[in-house]
Parts: C-alpha cells; sequence; structure tokens
C-alpha cells in the first residue's frame, strides 16, 4: 500500500533523512519507534509532501507513476492519506462538530465513517460536541484530532505521538481506537515512544537511528533484539 524506497529528506542544508526504506500494508499496523531527533516525525512529514525530499514514495502501487513525491500535502490526503501531527491543530474557536465536519472531503457520502461512528468510538466528544475545541482538555482534542482525521475516510493514517502526555485512561482509548481502525482495513504508521502500547498493537516494528531504519521485524523479534534494544531504543 505505502512503499518507501531510498527516502533523503532535508530542513535547508541539514540532510535529516538517510536513504529510508520501508513498506506499509493493507489493514496493517506499524510503528516507527525510536529516540527524539532520530528522523520518525520528518518521515511522516515527508509522506505528506511538508518537507523537502528525495527518493520514491510509493501509494497503492510500486510503479513510478504512483510516485507521491513532490505532490502537495492537501493532494496526498485527498489520495487517502490522513496524518495526524504531534501539535494536533485543532480549530480552537470551531466547535467539536464544526471540526468534524471540516474533516469531510466533499459532501462526506459513502464514507465509512460517521458522526455517530466518531461519538461511539469517544462518547466524551458527543457530550462536548457544542463546545469550542480550545477549551478541551489534552486527552480530549487528541480524540478529536484523530476523529476529525478519520471523517476523511482515509486508506492509511499516519500517528505522531498520539498519547503524549495523555493520562492511562486515554492512552488505552486511543488503543482501542488503533485496534478500530485495523478491524476496518485501515492501515497505520504509528510514530510512538511509549513502548508499551506500540508493542501491544502493532503487526511489525520500525526502528529508527540518525535518520535511518535500523530495524525491521515483528514486537517478537524485536523483544528478543536486545542489542537493537539498548543502542537505539532505551535512554
Amino acid at each position: 500500500m505505502l512503499n518507501v524506497k531510498n527516502l533523503h529528506a532535508f530542513y535547508g542544508k541539514s540532510h535529516v533523512l538517510h536513504g529510508v526504506s520501508f513498506e506499509v500494508l493493507p489493514g496493517e499496523i506499524v510503528a516507527l519507534l525510536g529516540r527524539n531527533g532520530s528522523g520518525r516525525s520528518t518521515t511522516a512529514k515527508a509522506i505528506m509532501g511538508l518537507v523537502d525530499c528525495q527518493g520514491f514514495i510509493g501509494w497503492k502501487t510500486d510503479k513510478f507513476d504512483g510516485d507521491i513525491v513532490g505532490k502537495k500535502a492537501y493532494q496526498i490526503a485527498h489520495l487517502g492519506i490522513g496524518y495526524v501531527p504531534e501539535n494536533r491543530d485543532i480549530f480552537p474557536k470551531l466547535t467539536v462538530h464544526q471540526n468534524l465536519l471540516l474533516g469531510q472531503k466533499g459532501s462526506g457520502k459513502g464514507s465509512r465513517w460517521s458522526f455517530s461512528d466518531m461519538y461511539t468510538l469517544f462518547p466524551r466528544l458527543l457530550e462536548r460536541q457544542h463546545t469550542e475545541a480550545g477549551v478541551l482538555s489534552g486527552g480530549e482534542q487528541q480524540m478529536l484530532t484523530l476523529c476529525r482525521t478519520l471523517m476523511g475516510d482515509p486508506d492509511l493514517i499516519i500517528i505522531d505521538e498520539p498519547t503524549e502526555g495523555l493520562a492511562p485512561k486515554i492512552v488505552e482509548l486511543v488503543g482501542q481506537y488503533l485496534q478500530t481502525l485495523k478491524a476496518k482495513g485501515i492501515s497505520v504508521l504509528l510514530i510512538e515512544q511509549k513502548l508499551t502500547i506500540a508493542m501491544a498493537i502493532s503487526d511489525r516494528v520500525l526502528v529508527m537511528g540518525h535518520g535511518s531504519i535500523v530495524f525491521d521485524g515483528t514486537p517478537d523479534s524485536l523483544r528478543a533484539d536486545a542489542y537493537i534494544r539498548k543502542e537505539w531504543l532505551e535512554v
């Protein structure tokens, strides 16, 4: 579904990604792990056309004509890739319901997801649907961002640090949300610091270090690889 090959990314003259290659299959949850500064968020931004990059990013194909490098972020979103950034980016003066409405593509007809689905996933949003998003708690804002992205009916969602700063109960809800996506056949690229949730729900894990992929395997194989964990993950 998503096929990244030899991806390089830059911030001005700073070369951040060095030949990153990996794939995400249909209905698969892939966790992208690594220490801060390893290049995880830059990988997400490169896929979404938000930083200068070179290489190949194939979407639903491994052929050159499926390369999305060079496309604008809104074009990539309309192709079916959703993005939940680390800073959430809600519209603070709009209500919860209005934020969800903005997530729809076109009229929303034919989408796999409805407002009712969002409020079922996170009942707290139903209670707050007429509240301005700017006064929501951090956990509620994260719920809203996740649901707003889903309203665009993506086939793949890239989620950057969804559990950062959240209470354990909200982290559990986020985990359930990700499992719901998988059950619906939606692929997930999960950038996460908390190894516990990443290892529990992922089909496969990638580990980044210094702008490159240094490990690609199952959660069990990572658990068994003490060297990779010590060298690239543990603080």
